[in-house]
């Protein structure tokens, strides 16, 4: 099962996520599953990246993780927050069609 937690701070903005396991749901290489969340988060790194100019994830075999800098100027704070937004509904999508392989939990730090 992919487990997915969304890190959120205590007015309930998000400042990372952890996304690990493998779905189970296919072979190794045309899981579906895997692929709709990888091609989620990595379009949120991605996304961070080129939008709002925030680098820095972590990525291994079945985990990826992605927590935002404290020193955010007020610009980079709400362009990340939308992307994280979007990425946090196509996660939650995906889980909810696929509740068996799929989970998405919200945690505050």
């Amino acid at each position: 099962m992919i487990k997915a937690r969304i890190f959120r701070d205590k007015t309930g903005l998000i400042r990372g996520f952890c996304i690990e396991g493998h779905a189970g749901y296919g072979k190794k290489g045309s899981d579906i599953v895997c692929a709709a969340v990888s091609a989620i988060a990595y379009t949120a790194v991605g996304a961070l990246d080129e939008l709002a100019g925030i680098r820095g994830f972590s990525e291994e075999d079945g985990h990826m993780a992605c927590s935002l800098p404290q020193d955010l100027s007020f610009e980079a704070k709400e362009k990340a927050e939308i992307i994280l937004k979007a990425m946090y509904i196509g996660l939650k999508q995906v889980e909810y069609s696929y509740k068996k392989f799929v989970s998405v939990l919200d945690e505050e730090v």
